[in-house]
Parts: C-alpha cells; structure tokens; sequence
C-alpha cells in the first residue's frame, strides 16, 4: 500500500493497516563475518535508536502539533521520554486496566470500526541522530519491534509510513531520505486505531514505542528471509534439513552459498553448496544421526550459512540455531518426536511492575529460570507475539510455545459473562480479513524458525468464524509442520475446524472427563485453566490426576504466570502495587489483573509451590525399604539428577543418604534403602526423597531440588501429652475462676464467657479471649461465588456469640471449664469450648461444633484469639515451607519452619485468607528472646493454622495493603477445619465438594496450649 500523503482517516479505516510497510520476514541476525555470527555478537549492521526522546502529549487529535515533523519546526523546549517505554507510565495520561470490555465502554457509543475523536491520546515523538559512518552510502531501514497501537513515521521532514499491530515488527525503507550527519525522525503514535477493537486482551491500556527501535543495513547481497525446516524421518533418528533462502541482489546468478552444520560442541557435521530455485537458494539435504530436540533435551544445532560474492568474497554471515524434532497428531494425540506430550504450561504476558509491557532481557531471563525451575514445560504467549529474544530463550532452555496471534475482540461478543455476537468482529465480516490476516502473516514469517514453537494460535476470545478459519488454514498451508490451535469454536462449532485440538478455558474436571469419554476426535488441551487470582490453584491436582487416565488429555496452561499490578505511590509516598482503578481509570475491572503465580515484582508466590510439584515428570514413592521412581520423562533419563533421601523424628534429621541412579525416560525402578532401626523409639517419623541437580544448568545451580516425594508413619502409640504429677489450685469467683500450678495461672470469666488470662513466670500470654471462628477473609474466588452474600451469616456469627452456659469440673491434677454458645444463625448451632488445665500449664483445649441442616456451608471452623505483637516469631513442625490448604497441600512437606508473623501472611494485591499451614503438629509463637507459646496437636489429628498480624474482620475490609492497621496484635488462629482455595475460575466455581464443610457436619479437634522456653 503506497501513500505519500499520510490521513488520520487511515485510524479507522478497516482497509488501511500498513503504508510503505516492508513484508514481513524472519528474525534471523546476519554479520559481516563468521567470527561475529558465531559469537552472537552485537550487530555489525544495526544501530540502536533505544534512549531519550523528545516528545509532546496531546489528548486527543485536534490538540496535538501537527507540524512538529516539519524540520523548520523546533521541539528542543520539549519534555523528554524513554525509548522503549509506554507513555502513560513516564508521566503522561494514565493506565487504563479492563479484561473483557472495550475501555470505552459506556463512555462513547461506538462499534467498530468506528473510534473516538476526543478521547484518543497521541504521542508526538522526535529522535535528532547522526547517521553511524559505517552506514553511510548504504541502504537503509528502520525497525520498530512494538509501537502500540498505531503510529505514523517522517523523516527529514518526508512521510515514511504508517503501521498497525502493537506486536510485531514494523519496518520502513528510509534509504531515499536519509542524509550524512544529522536526521529528524518524527513518529506520531495513537493510543487507538481500527486495530484497537483487535486488541482487547486481558490487560492494561498503555501506548507508545513500547519496544526497541533500531536503524539498519544490508550489504549488497542480502538473505531478506530465510526458512529453516529442521524435521525427523519416520523414525525420529535421521534428520531432515531444509533452508529455503530469499535474497535481494542485482547479480543473484553470481551469488555462492555455504552451509555448515554444527553441532553444540562446534563440530561440522555436514557440509553443503546452496542451489537456486525458483529464484531462491535452497539446502535440502539428510543431516544423519541427530540429537532431537524438546523442552526434556533442547538439544540446539548451528546452522552457519556464508553468503559470498561474484568475487568469491565473504558478504554475509549468519549463524541460525535449529533443533531437530518433529510434532504431528498421530492417532489423534498430539507428538513431539514419536511421543505423546502433555503440556504442563502456563499463559504469560510480558509484564514488569514498572515498565509494563516493556520488559528487559533480565526479566525474560529470571522468567525462563523460574519456569525451568517450576517443572513448567510450556508456555503460551497470551495474547499476542513477544519479543524474539523470548523465543530464543524458550530455544535455548527448552520450553514448548504455543504462539499466539495478535487478536483478542472479547468486548465484540460476550457481555458481562454472556454470549451476545451480534456485532462480533472479526466473525464472518470479510471487510476484516486482510487486517486480520497480516497479523498472522507478521508472525509467522517473523517467528518461523523456533523449534520451540509447536502450535500456532489464531488469537484469543473472538468467539468464531470464516475470518479466522481461513487465518487457520493459511497457517497449515504456509507450515504443516506445525499444528494451530484457536479455543473460540467453542462457541461455534459451524467452524470446528480452526482448531486441530479441542481447546477450553477453565473446563472443570468433570466437564473434561465428560469430552474424553465421548469417543472424540481430537486431543483435549486447556489453553486456560486454573485462575490463579489471589489465593487459589486449589484442586490442580484433579486436573493433573487426568494425564495418566486419559490418553487424549494432554495438558494445559494455567492463567497465568505473572500478576499484571503497576508501582504507584499512596498519598503518603509510599509504594504499593496498584490495579485497577487505582490510577482513576474508569471503566475498569480493579483487581482482576492479578491472576499470577509470581507477583508482578517477580517474588514468587506460594502457589508455585503446589505447580512445580504436581507438574514434576519424575515421580519419588520413598517406603521404609525402598524408594520407587518413576520417570514420566519422555526423552530425559535421569543421568543428571542425584537421588538424596532423609529420615526425620519429630522434624529432626536422624540420617540421609543419596544415591546416583540410572532410570531411563517412560520407566521405573525401586531403589532398596537401608534406614535405622527404629521400632524402639516411639513418634512420628518422616522419610524425604529429592532429585537434585548433580551439575549446573542454565536454569539452577548444582543441587537445586526437582522433584520431591515423602511418606510418614508412626512408632508406637499416637503421641500424646502426658498427664504431669502435680497439683492445681483452683479458685472460683463470683466473675472469674482461675486455675493456677508452679509458674502458671489461667483466669477464665463467666461474664466473657473464655480464657482471659494466661501467665507463665507473670508472662501474658492472651491479649484478647479465644472465640469461636466461622469467617475467613474472603479470597478472590471467595468473592467470585459471592460468599459474602451466601454465608454472610457466619461472619455475624464470628462477631456475636452467647455464651449459655460454663462449667467447672476438677479432677486430680487438673481442672476443666467448658463454655457453651449459641449462635443467632440457628437455634441448632452450637459450640462447646473445653479448657483442662493440667498441673505442668499445659492447657487441652478440645472444640465441638454441632450444626444444622439447610445452613450454608462454614468457611471455616477455628478458634482465635490476639497475642501482643512482641510474640512477632514462628517455628513451625507442619506441613510447609509455604502456605497450604486442603485442596492445596500436595506439594506441600512435613518440616520444621521458622517465619517471622508478618511475613507468615502472603501480600497478595488484595488482602485476603492467607498464610496457613495444614498438618500443624506444633507452631511456638514467640518473641525474639524465643519465649511465648507453644500449640501442639496430635500428628495423627492435627490441626491447621494461621499466625497474622491481622484479624479476619481486618483484612476482609482492606482493599489494598496499606488499609491495614498499624500492627498491634499476632492474631493466632487454629482451625479443625478450613475449606479450600478453590481456583477452577475466580467467577462463581466452588470449591469442589470434598473440600468444603457442611454446615450440619459434627466437627470436633483438639490441641494444645503449652509455654515454651518460659524460665521457671
């Protein structure tokens, strides 16, 4: 499409989306010499334009400059802007965060491909730059790797171009109007095009030049593109190469070139003369025997490629990395290399807390490790193409991509939850077809030489249609070496054929099962599952129980990796982690942004924990005589791991030992172990096995922990506590009863109706009474199935309680008071509270809950109560390190942990339940001197609980962090029973059964208050 004169009307015309654009081509790096393509120099033939800009906001249109391009037009009074960066986030306009709406929804009445005129922030943007000697008399081009989301570009005061699509490269001939010494390059960028209404994904509003721009030349014979087809023969071991080369040159018949194989050691393994044809240089040849290529083994060859002249002389050097592997469906599985994959993924936008979309190449890094790190083997680049280096990396590390086309028109077809199409974009409108389709074509010409790619993906959420099904089979036309994906026909099956596998989001277990037992035709994936917003990823383990029962089930992606949250400062200058509508965005979806398994500040949350356990190929079964291992590996044996195991008493190490094991990939073996004796001494013990890294990788240090099994039993009789010699003195008031020994006094009050005083050597250590407990603070997914509208009545019930009745009972050696209440949720619900105080100080404290049917189901049931804020240190003997609930506890361990209380909370973007521990055999809570309290239950009925600086009641009503109190308490809370996390979607999927608590079930639990290291 050529044009001289540029048009704002070109904004929203559905036919105009590129002017004076280059075709698309790979992402292949090309040098002046093999010694620089080798080495993976910096580019010879590139110069960056990355740095400050100057630059000129307008809100709208009609109040931007219009002729800064002009080179008589002076912008030095100008403000200055980074490069690359978004422009709301450098002090310009604000973020705007919304899921599924368009963010002018409600504001203006619009419908594509239609925009506003008023509310349509522009950037005006000028870089002054000397051109690089060495690019003088050359050819030259610039390349702009993510501008959002549509811009104009000048030179010299000359129109260039015109570009949309915010997510892959746009690049423009500059060679007619460059000039030696200084330049004006101008770029106007608006927030919002005709490809605005394509671009409505799950994330922030932001525009400007988001990515790196850079100038760049060619020598005189040039490879524009290259294809590089690395494949397997029928029996995975040959490998089949193919490299299709396009070049531009005047004397092409003249042109020679040279293919080297190289293997990682730098070994030539094959030696070739390219061929024309067609007008193009062709490889095609057997490269033998070769490692294949997979995410267990990212086995990578070097395709080192010399371009020389008429003249026999070196012109161009590239060097490309290629893996050998093949994926196809076979027998209607999906196979890499033979076998059949499951994807073990997670959808990941590229975010960073303060740059946005523009993250780093040390973000990207810490992001691959952390993936590797995690057992995650598959990524999806929700919603749109990221930033080559990504791609290299997931190359590199060995990570499987499905990779995603720029196309989300969520807002077009489903309102508020609701399928209403009626204006659905793209749809069967072929006015859309050609936009639709450079965006596919930009991609896949950008992105097709990464063996890491296996599924090309139509975009997200644009519910169906012909439009996208003739996307869908332009990719299996340009590339049947991979398969496409796209989820939307769901909602269509007219147009079941975009997609070579069945793709749903946020399918519960159930629902799954159901499709696979129906004889289907095609492989089953979730492209989104698991929500993980807030505290959540509860129940994984029911969707990864499928793998192993059902074939065709082969994986999905979790949503998603990282929190989308921005830094931002409250009023009182300090950072926080904002979302939406803390930027007063509106409209906005406030928090729904934050749905990662790592924060946006790249601390890694708890729930990673239950992923990297249950997404581990290798499966640890320690017995007291064996451990057996299972390697689920595909390809991988298990030469690189060390075995090491440890026996724990109490939580104490009594011995450890490792072993270097051989178990080859789709096997098992059982590995004797010999271990103490110990039938003569009574407890609870734990046997730990762990694969550890025997060398470093690229992703972790040597010894990093892989995979985790454990097993527990028991010597002997349950422990309990004893019953100490000794006396109690008790005294009973007309209030207050006391019951008191050597060291100790409990005071307990008839008009309170609990324990209000616990003194060891005249420490206290009750701030405020235990009270019965039903309400935690809501989750996100809490909130998803309104539990504060369906079981608000336990909240009151948490709040107002009557005590009906109290007794006290003497013993010998000990005394019990009882406490009876009664609840206004029902005349049925009652507790029972029952303190016996034994001649040591210990205290037994035994809850029994009656209820009632036709109530709704308890969130929680527990008794709290406040210790002071000096008590601010915890040791736990529990499962752990990190938080765990019912239904999230299977990567969980048997330990002994210590945490302080204010880090025992996870600060998740809105306070919310968090920080307990299931399996809690004993927590001490203490101050720093390590003298407080102990709570102690027995290992075969243990408890759960929460330390916090914090009540329920506070966070429940704190939308941010910095709402919270100043600390004053370490709220401590042990709980019979708390209902799971849930996380099959954060919208109204409940818990599922078995982790819930009835309301008319009889709960009774038991535990101990016992001091610890109080001098006597």
């Amino acid at each position: 499409m050529k044009h001289s004169v540029p048009s704002l009307d070109w904004l929203q015309d559905v036919c105009v989306f590129k002017v004076n654009r280059l075709e698309a081509h790979s992402d292949h790096r090309y040098y002046h010499s093999m010694a620089s393509a080798e080495a993976s120099a910096p580019m010879d033939m590139r110069h960056s334009l990355n740095g400050r800009w100057q630059f000129s906001y307008a809100v709208n249109p009609a109040s931007r400059v219009q002729p800064f391009y002009q080179m008589e037009y002076n912008c030095s009074a100008w403000e200055h802007i980074q490069v690359p960066g978004h422009i709301q986030l450098q002090g310009w306009g604000d973020p705007q965060y919304v899921n599924t709406m368009y963010p002018w929804d409600g504001v203006e009445a619009l419908r594509p491909p239609h925009i506003s005129q008023e509310h349509n922030p522009v950037g005006s943007y000028v870089k002054n730059f000397e051109l690089p000697d060495t690019m003088t008399g050359k050819p030259i081009y610039i390349s702009f790797q993510g501008v959002e989301s549509a811009f104009y570009v000048w030179l010299n005061g000359e129109f260039i171009g015109y570009s949309e699509d915010s997510f892959t490269p746009a690049e423009f001939d500059l060679t007619p109007h460059i000039r030696e010494g200084e330049n004006k390059l101008a770029v106007e960028v608006y927030q919002r095009s005709t490809g605005s209404w394509l671009e409505d994904q799950d994330f922030w509003r932001l525009s400007g030049i988001f990515r790196d721009v850079y100038l760049y030349t060619v020598p005189k014979v040039h490879v524009w593109d290259m294809r590089v087809k690395a494949d397997l023969d029928d029996a995975y071991e040959q490998g089949l190469l193919e490299i299709e080369l396009k070049l531009r040159n005047e004397h092409m018949e003249t042109v020679r070139a040279k293919l080297e194989l190289k293997d990682a050691e730098g070994n030539v393994c094959l030696s070739e003369e390219g061929q024309f044809r067609e007008g193009n240089l062709i490889f095609n040849l057997s490269a033998g025997p070769v490692q294949p290529w997979s995410a267990e083994s990212p086995y990578l060859y070097a395709a080192c490629i010399s371009i020389y002249d008429e003249n026999g002389s070196l012109i161009e050097a590239i060097v490309q990395k290629t893996g050998f592997r093949r994926f196809e469906m076979k027998d209607k599985l999906m196979c890499i290399n033979g076998k059949r994959i499951v994807f073990k993924g997670v959808n990941r936008h590229e975010f960073n807390c303060r740059s946005g979309r523009a993250i780093t190449k040390q973000d990207m890094l810490w992001d691959i490790q952390t993936l590797k790190r995690s057992n995650i083997n598959a990524v999806r680049t929700s919603h749109y193409p990221n930033q080559t280096l990504w791609y290299e990396l997931c190359d590199e590390y060995g990570v499987y991509v499905i990779d995603e086309m720029n196309l989300e028109t969520h807002g077009s077809w489903q309102k508020m939850g609701a399928v209403e199409p009626s204006w659905n974009i793209p749809g069967n409108d072929m006015g859309w077809q050609d936009i639709v389709m450079d965006r596919a074509i930009s991609m896949v010409e950008r992105d097709k030489n990464h063996p890491s790619i296996l599924i090309w993906s139509c975009g997200n959420e644009s519910y169906a249609g012909q439009v996208i099904l003739n996307v869908s089979n332009y990719f299996r036309e340009t590339d049947p070496t991979r398969l496409v994906h796209y989820e939307g026909v769901f909602y269509d099956r007219h147009y079941g054929a975009t997609s070579d596998m069945e793709s749903r989001m946020y399918a519960k277990p159930a629902d799954i099962e159901a499709y696979l037992n129906s004889q289907p035709d095609k492989p089953y994936i979730s492209c989104e599952y698991m929500h993980a917003m807030g505290n959540s990823v509860g129940g994984l383990h029911k969707y990864t129980e499928l793998e192993n029962k059902y074939s065709m089930y082969q994986g999905g992606f979790i949503w998603d990796y990282i929190d989308q949250a921005i830094v931002k400062k409250d009023r009182n200058g300090r950072e926080f982690l904002a979302y939406g509508g803390d930027f007063k965005d509106r409209p906005t979806d406030y928090s729904f942004c934050g749905n990662g398994l790592v924060f946006a500040d790249r601390q890694i949350t708890p729930k990673m924990q239950e992923v990297k356990f249950l997404y581990q190929n290798i499966k640890l079964e320690p017995t007291r005589t064996h451990i057996n291992i299972l390697n689920e590996n595909l390809f991988a044996n298990t030469d690189d791991l060390v075995l090491v195991y440890r026996l724990f008493h109490e939580g104490k190490e009594i011995t450890a030992g490792q072993a270097n094991i051989e178990v080859e990939a789709q096997s098992e073996f059982s590995l004797p172990i010999e271990l103490p004796n110990v039938e003569g001494t009574p407890g609870e013990y734990c046997i730990q096995a762990s694969l550890v890294l025997r060398e470093a990788a690229l992703w972790a240090d040597a010894g990093f922990e892989t995979t985790f099994g454990e097993t527990t039993f028991v010597v002997g009789a349950s422990r309990q506590v004893e019953q100490p010699s000794g006396e109690v003195v008790v005294v009973e008031g007309d209030v207050n009863m006391s019951v008191s020994g050597k060291g100790f006094i409990a005071i307990f009050s008839k008009q309170v109706g609990s324990l209000v005083s616990l003194k060891y050597e005249g420490r206290e250590m009750i701030a405020t009474p235990p009270a019965p407990l039903f309400w935690r603070a809501t989750t996100d997914n809490d909130k998803g199935t309104a539990m504060s509208y369906t079981a608000g009545a336990w909240y009151a019930a948490s709040l107002a309680r009557k005590c009906v009745k109290w007794e006290l009972q003497q013993e010998k050696g000990s005394a019990t008071v009882i406490f009876d209440y009664n609840f206004s949720i029902s005349a049925e619900v009652s507790v029972r509270i029952a303190y016996t105080v034994l001649a040591n100080g210990t205290i037994r404290v035994n809850t029994l809950y009656k209820g009632a049917a036709g109530l709704p189901n308890l969130p929680i049931l527990a008794v709290s109560f406040k210790m002071s804020a000096d008590y601010n240190q915890s040791q736990w003997y529990a499962m752990g390190p990190e938080e765990n609930y019912i239904d999230r506890k299977c990567g969980a361990r048997l330990g002994v942990f210590s945490r302080q209380v204010d880090k025992l909370p996870t600060p998740y973007l809105v306070p919310q339940e968090s920080g307990n521990r299931t399996g809690v055999r004993r927590v001490n809570v203490t101050d720093v001197a390590g003298i407080g309290l102990s709570i102690q239950s027995d290992p075969l009925a243990p408890v759960e609980c929460n330390l916090s600086p914090y009540t329920a009641f506070e966070l429940e009503h704190a939308d941010h962090a910095f709402e919270l109190p100043e600390v004053h308490y370490t709220v401590v809370t042990v709980a019979g029973k708390q209902m799971g996390v849930g996380g099959d979607d954060s919208w109204g999927a409940p818990v599922h059964e078995e982790y819930q608590i009835p309301s008319h079930q009889e709960i009774q639990f038991e535990f101990f208050l016992i001091s610890h290291n109080v001098p006597s």
